[in-house]
């Protein structure tokens, strides 16, 4: 793995919070194959000697990132539900270890899934308060108008106890009975293009997730994986970092 900044790997290895990691690289507590350390520095526990009070770091795990396309009927989850006999993504995906989700969708959709077990990465992406974009396509029933569809856009429909921020929302293609949508959004509030779409009077037919930030579906059919290139991994951290 590349060379992180001491404090970062202190508090990846539970020892102490990043703020309190700096105060203990100030004291000299903290030496790097066998040197006091300096604030700034940077290292490697594959390959360094990392010590805090004499305790050496282990080295971190060699980070796995899994584009996975979740089929209908599969649970987002990492183990099965007690009385559930439904399949789980990690039937999916023969990897030891734990590894995050990020993106979960409900049974009856599909689409895009990243498993991790970067944990920071991982709770960057899924934390609300960076508002990463996940585009949907939707089959619901109908053909919803153009006002129903800017009372989507615009936002501010019940969801609970709050309401739904504005999306980006418009008409890919329309059938005889039903029609297929484009939906981005940078929230994710539990069943929430479901719920908005049948409030509106559309229900929908089917839900696929095509995209997560800059991490799209490709050609992937349902049940199937692979890794991210490298190249992926430095774009995904570069977007979760804005």
């Amino acid at each position: 793995m590349p060379e992180e900044r001491l404090q970062k790997l202190i508090s990846q290895a539970k020892i102490a919070s990043r703020r309190a990691a700096e105060d203990l690289i100030r004291e000299g507590r903290v030496t790097i194959d066998g040197r006091v350390a300096q604030l700034g520095d940077k290292a490697d526990p594959a390959r360094n000697d990392i010590r805090v009070d004499g305790r050496r770091l282990a080295p971190q795990p060699e980070f796995v990132y899994i584009l996975l396309y979740k089929p209908r009927g599969v649970l987002s989850s990492n183990k099965p539900h007690p009385g559930d006999n439904r399949p789980i993504i990690r039937d999916l995906v023969p990897h030891e270890g734990h590894l995050f989700t990020v993106g979960r969708l409900d049974a009856d959709s599909e689409g895009l899934i990243l498993l991790t077990n970067d944990g920071d990465l991982a709770n960057r992406l899924m934390h609300p308060r960076y508002q990463h974009a996940k585009l949907y396509e939707v089959l619901v029933e109908g053909h919803p108008t153009e006002t129903t569809l800017e009372r989507w856009r615009a936002g501010g429909l019940p969801l609970g106890d709050e309401t739904s921020a504005p999306a980006r929302v418009r008409v890919l293609s329309s059938r005889q009975n039903d029609t297929w949508l484009q939906v981005v959004l940078r929230e994710g509030r539990k069943r929430q293009i479901r719920r908005i779409a049948s409030q509106l009077g559309h229900p929908v037919k089917r839900l696929i997730r095509t995209q997560i930030e800059t991490l799209e579906i490709g050609h992937l059919k349902p049940g199937q994986w692979r890794e991210l290139t490298p190249a992926e991994v430095r774009q995904l951290k570069r977007a979760r970092s804005r």
